[in-house]
C-alpha cells in the first residue's frame, strides 16, 4: 500500500476492481504487437502492458499467447502469541536444517516454512473468478511437521496461541528465478514470479522493467531472470509443475556447485543417449537436454589427489581428470548435439550478419568466423560462430543455455527479407579433438581433410554425410561433425569403432570446461555479459572497425576500459574459485588491501596442474605478476595475474 500511495502520489492512475476481460494485438508488420486492454470497466488503448499479475500472470500471458510458466503453491504460516515477550527488534530467522522461518509480527510471532510435500493449488493455471483477497483452508496435517520442527528451535512455541494459520497461494517458477522482460510480443513486458521475494525486489524490478521499455534492451545482464530463457517445453504444464515442485521443496537446501535438478528427466534426448547410458554416464542437463558431465566408468582412483578442495569437491569424479588427460594426450570425444544452432537464410543475410557482427562474416562459403554482437551499449549479446554454408544461407552455433536467448535477440532485428530459424534439434553434433583427431577421422573418411582452421567442408564419414567445422573449446586439432540427426547414432559408432585404436576416450562436458579454462576461451554468461565490452575481455581480435555494426560507436579504445578480465593462477593448486568471489590487493608485506574486483569463472588444469580463475580487475591491477588473493569459501587464497592463454598461447596445437 506504501508502494501504491507512492506512485499515486507521482502521476499513477490504480484502478481497483476492475477485471481485464483481453488484450489486443496486431500482427499486420509481421511482428505481434500489442495494441490496447479490454477491461470490464472499457478499453485502454496502449503499445506496452506489463504483466505483474502474480500467480495471475500465467492466464494472463495466455490472452495474447505468451507462456508464463508459473505454479501456484498453497503456501502457510501460523500467526502466534508466544507467553513471553517478543522483541520488536527482533531479526527475522530462519533455519535451513529445520525448513522453518521466524519474524516478529506486532508483538507476537509468524512462523512459516517451505515442507517437503508441497501442495500445488489451480494446476490449469486458470484461478477461479471469485478468488479476490481471498485465502486457502488451513491445512493443519501439512503444517504440523513444520510446527514440530519450530518448537525444537525457539521453545516458547510449544505453549504459543496460534491466533491464526494463514494459507495462500504464491507463484513460484520452474526454476526459482523472477520472470521479467519483454516476450515475443512486441510491447508485452512481463514482471512475475517472484517466489516470495516480490516486495523485497519490487524496487529494483520496477526500476529496470522501466528502463527496459524506456530504452529497447535490458538496462543490464538480467538473462537469469529472461523470459525468453524458458523453452517450449515450458509450455507443459506437468513438466512446469514438476520443475517448481522440486524449487519449492528443496527451498532452504544446500546446493553444492554443479548441482544438477532431476524433475521432468529425462526430456530431450541426443541421438547416442542410449551409448552414453551404456557407458555408465553422469548426465547433466540444459534447456531440457540430457548432456554428459561424464562417464563413471571413465573413473581412475590414482587421480583422487586432484580433488578440489570443500564444496567444489563435492560434485566432482576422478573421471573428469581422465578424460581432460586422454583428449590432449590422443583424442576425446564429445557428445555436443544440444549446442543451439540458428540457421540464417534469404538474400539479405549477408548485409545483416554484417551489421549486428563484430567481426567480417562475408567471407566464401565454407569459412567459418568467430564473432560477437553487441546492444547499443557496446556490451556483448552474444557470443558464437558463423559458418557459411552457402552465399544466402548460415550456420550459427551457440551455447545450449543461452540458445533461445541468441535467437531472440537476431530475430529481433533480422528484416523482412531475412529468415531465422531455431535448427537444434535438426542436427546432431561430436566433437574430435585430440593429437589422434586426424588418424581417427581418416580411417573412416576419404574425403580431403586438409582444410584448414576456421574452415568448414562437407564430408561423408563412414556412411554418413556431414558437415565438418574446423573449430574447437578445447585448445586442439580437430573437428566439429553435424550430421542430419538421423544420422548421429551411426555416426557416434563409426567415430568409437575407429577410435579405439588410437585411444580415443569418449569424454563429457566437465573436461570441455577445464580444457577451455587452460585455452582461456570466454564463456557467455560469466567471464562475458551483456554488461562487458570485447576489447576489455581480451576478444578484440574479433572486432573489425573497417565495417558497421549495432553497438560500435559505443565501444571503448581498443586498449580497453577500466575494467579488464584478467587470467589469475592461485598458489593452492586445489582451492578452486568457482564466480563471484572477491579478489583483493596483495601489499609488498604480505597483507591483504581493498578489495578491487571478482572471479567470473575458474576450475582445475589438469594438464597445468593449476587452479586457474578469470576475474574482472582495474586496468593497473590486471598487469601478469600482481599478486592478489582471492576469498574462496571463506579462505583468502593467494594467486597471481597471469598472461593468458596458460596451454599452448601461440595456438600450434589447434592448428596442426
Amino acid at each position: 500500500m506504501a508502494l501504491a500511495a507512492g506512485a499515486r502520489s507521482r502521476g499513477a492512475e490504480i484502478a481497483t476492481m476492475t477485471r481485464v476481460l483481453s488484450i489486443g494485438v496486431d500482427d499486420n508488420d509481421g511482428r505481434k504487437r500489442v495494441t490496447h486492454v479490454e477491461t470490464d470497466k472499457g478499453t485502454i488503448t496502449c503499445d506496452v502492458v506489463v504483466n505483474a499479475g502474480g500467480m495471475y500472470a500465467y492466464e494472463i500471458g495466455q490472452m495474447v499467447g505468451v507462456n508464463v510458466p508459473l505454479v501456484a503453491m498453497a503456501h502457510q504460516y501460523a500467526i502466534t502469541r508466544p507467553k513471553v515477550t517478543v522483541p520488536s527488534d527482533l531479526p527475522t530467522m530462519r533455519d535451513p536444517d529445520r525448513l522453518v522461518y521466524f519474524r516478529e509480527e506486532v508483538g507476537g510471532m509468524i512462523v512459516g516454512g517451505y515442507e517437503r510435500n508441497p501442495d500445488p493449488w489451480c494446476l490449469d493455471g486458470h484461478i477461479p473468478p471469485t478468488f479476490n483477497n481471498t485465502l486457502l483452508t488451513p491445512d493443519w496435517d501439512r503444517f504440523l511437521p513444520l510446527s514440530e520442527s519450530a518448537q525444537t528451535l525457539v521453545p516458547c512455541m510449544e505453549d504459543a496461541d496460534v491466533h491464526q494459520l494463514i494459507n495462500g497461494p504464491e507463484a513460484f517458477t520452474p526454476d526459482g528465478e523472477f520472470i521479467l522482460g519483454e516476450s515475443h510480443v512486441g510491447g508485452f513486458f512481463v514482471a512475475a514470479g517472484f517466489c516470495a521475494h516480490g516486495i523485497a525486489g519490487a524496487g529494483g524490478n520496477g526500476k529496470v522493467i522501466a528502463e527496459w521499455i524506456a530504452g529497447g534492451e535490458p538496462p543490464m545482464d538480467l538473462w537469469k531472470m529472461d523470459i525468453r530463457r524458458f523453452g517450449d517445453q515450458y509450455r507443459s504444464r506437468s513438466f512446469s509443475l514438476a520443475r517448481t515442485h522440486e524449487v519449492y521443496s528443496t527451498y532452504y537446501d544446500i546446493v553444492y556447485p554443479n548441482h544438477e535438478r532431476q524433475a521432468g528427466r529425462p526430456l530431450r534426448l541426443p541421438p547416442a543417449y542410449s551409448r552414453h547410458v551404456e557407458l555408465d554416464a553422469a548426465f547433466g542437463e540444459k534447456s531440457g537436454w540430457e548432456r554428459v558431465n561424464y562417464y563413471n566408468s571413465n573413473e581412475d582412483p590414482t587421480h583422487e589427489g586432484s580433488r578440489p578442495r570443500g564444496w567444489a569437491g563435492q560434485h566432482w569424479s576422478t573421471a573428469i581428470v581422465t578424460e581432460h588427460l586422454a583428449c590432449r594426450a590422443a583424442a576425446g570425444l564429445f557428445d555436443e548435439s544440444s549446442f543451439a544452432k540458428i540457421e540464417v537464410t534469404g538474400a539479405g543475410a549477408e548485409a545483416f550478419l554484417q551489421t549486428m557482427c563484430t567481426n567480417n562474416v562475408a567471407k566464401k562459403p565454407g569459412s567459418i568466423t568467430y564473432t560477437q554482437m553487441l546492444n547499443s551499449k557496446g556490451g556483448i549479446e552474444c557470443d558464437f560462430t558463423v559458418t557459411r554454408l552457402a552465399a544466402d544461407r548460415f550456420l550459427i552455433v551457440t551455447g545450449t543455455a543461452v540458445g533461445r536467448h541468441d535467437l531472440s535477440w537476431i530475430a529481433s532485428h533480422a528484416p523482412v527479407d531475412v529468415a531465422v530459424r531455431d535448427v537444434t534439434g535438426s542436427m546432431a553434433c561430436f566433437g574430435l579433438w585430440g593429437p589422434r583427431a586426424r588418424d581417427i577421422l581418416a580411417a573412416v573418411c576419404t574425403d580431403d581433410l586438409s582444410f584448414g582452421y576456421m574452415q568448414a567442408r562437407h564430408v561423408t564419414v563412414g556412411a554418413v554425410p556431414c558437415w565438418a567445422l574446423r573449430v574447437t573449446y578445447v585448445g586442439e586439432f580437430g573437428w566439429e561433425l553435424y550430421p542430419s540427426a538421423e544420422f548421429g547414432l551411426k555416426l557416434w559408432d563409426t567415430l568409437v569403432g575407429a577410435g579405439r585404436p588410437h585411444g580415443l576416450v569418449p569424454c563429457g562436458y566437465r573436461a570441455i570446461d577445464s580444457m577451455r579454462l587452460e585455452k582461456g576461451y570466454r564463456a557467455w554468461g560469466s567471464d562475458i555479459t551483456s554488461e562487458t565490452d570485447p576489447y576489455s575481455a581480451g576478444l578484440g581480435f574479433a572486432v573489425r572497425t573497417d565495417k558497421d555494426f549495432l553497438g560500435k560507436s559505443a565501444l571503448p579504445d581498443p586498449d580497453g576500459g577500466e575494467q579488464r578480465l584478467c587470467c589469475l593462477v592461485l598458489d593452492d593448486p586445489l582451492s578452486v574459485a568457482l564466480g563471484n568471489e572477491p579478489v583483493s590487493l596483495v601489499g609488498s608485506d604480505g597483507q591483504l588491501g581493498e578489495i578491487v574486483g571478482r572471479v567470473s569463472s575458474g576450475g582445475l588444469g589438469y594438464s597445468l596442474g593449476l587452479s586457474i580463475a578469470y576475474a574482472w580487475l582495474p586496468r593497473a591491477t590486471g598487469q601478469p605478476g600482481t599478486r592478489v588473493a582471492v576469498e574462496v569459501f571463506g579462505i583468502s587464497v593467494a594467486a597471481e595475474v597471469r598472461d593468458d592463454p596458460l596451454y599452448d598461447p601461440r595456438g600450434a596445437r589447434l592448428r596442426g
